[in-house]
C-alpha cells in the first residue's frame, strides 16, 4: 500500500540485488527493445519518432528539473523525437515513493499531469510534500494508491530493469540519456542534445 511511511521499498532493494555484480560490459548485453522499447516506459514527444532519448531520471534531482523544460521544448519542435523517461530513484525512500505514485498516475491515464507537477518542485521532497503537489494538481491519493498496488508488479518491475540499466551501462547519478547508440551521463544544454540527436538521426 502506498502511504507516507509504508512504500513499497523492496523495489529498490531487489534491483540493488539483481544488479550484484553488474559490470559495465553487460551494457553490450542489453537489446535496443529493452532500452528503448520497453512496453511500460512513459513515452512523451512522438511516439513514432525516428529518433529516441532515453533519460534516467529522478524527482529529487535539481539538475533533472532544471532541464526538463530544455528537453521537452526540443523534442517538441524537433517533432520527430520519441522522449522515454525511466525513474532511476536514487535518492532515497521519498525518491521511491515519487516515482512510484507518478507510475501509478500513469496507469489511469495521469501521467504527464503528475510527472509535471513533481518536475516543477524545487529542492528536496518529502511524503507530504508529493503528495500536495499531486493532490494540487488535481490527482486523488486514494486513486494513484489504489492503481501503485492494482499494478505493483508492472511498475516494481520496471524500476527494477530502469536500475539494472543505469548501472549497466556504468551511469554515477542522474540525469543520464541515451540516445542513438551514443550515451551522456550527465547534464546535457541545449546545443548539446540538439547535437545527440542529430547524429543520432544521421
Amino acid at each position: 500500500m502506498l502511504t507516507r511511511r509504508t512504500i513499497l521499498t523492496t523495489t529498490l532493494a531487489s534491483a540493488a540485488a539483481a544488479a550484484t555484480g553488474l559490470k559495465p560490459s553487460l551494457a553490450q548485453q542489453l537489446t535496443k527493445d529493452e532500452v528503448f522499447f520497453d512496453k511500460d516506459a512513459p513515452v512523451l514527444g512522438n511516439p513514432r519518432g525516428n529518433v529516441t532519448i532515453v533519460e534516467y531520471f529522478d524527482y529529487q534531482c535539481p539538475y533533472c528539473k532544471k532541464a526538463h523544460p530544455m528537453v521537452e521544448k526540443v523534442v517538441k519542435a524537433d517533432g520527430n523525437v520519441r522522449l522515454v523517461l525511466k525513474d532511476w530513484p536514487i535518492f532515497g525512500d521519498v525518491s521511491i515513493f515519487a516515482a512510484q505514485a507518478v507510475l501509478g498516475a500513469a496507469q489511469i491515464g495521469k501521467y504527464e499531469v503528475a510527472m509535471e507537477a513533481l518536475m516543477k518542485t524545487k529542492g528536496k521532497l518529502t511524503h507530504e510534500e508529493v503528495e500536495k503537489r499531486l493532490t494540487g494538481a488535481g490527482l486523488s491519493m486514494k486513486e494513484v494508491t489504489a492503481s501503485v498496488n492494482k499494478h505493483d508488479a508492472k511498475i516494481s518491475g520496471l524500476l527494477n530493469r530502469n536500475y539494472s540499466q543505469a548501472l549497466a551501462f556504468n551511469f554515477a547519478g542522474t540525469p543520464a540519456f541515451v540516445i542513438g547508440s551514443a550515451l551522456f551521463p550527465g547534464v546535457l544544454d541545449e546545443k548539446g542534445l540538439k547535437d545527440a540527436i542529430a547524429k543520432a538521426r544521421g
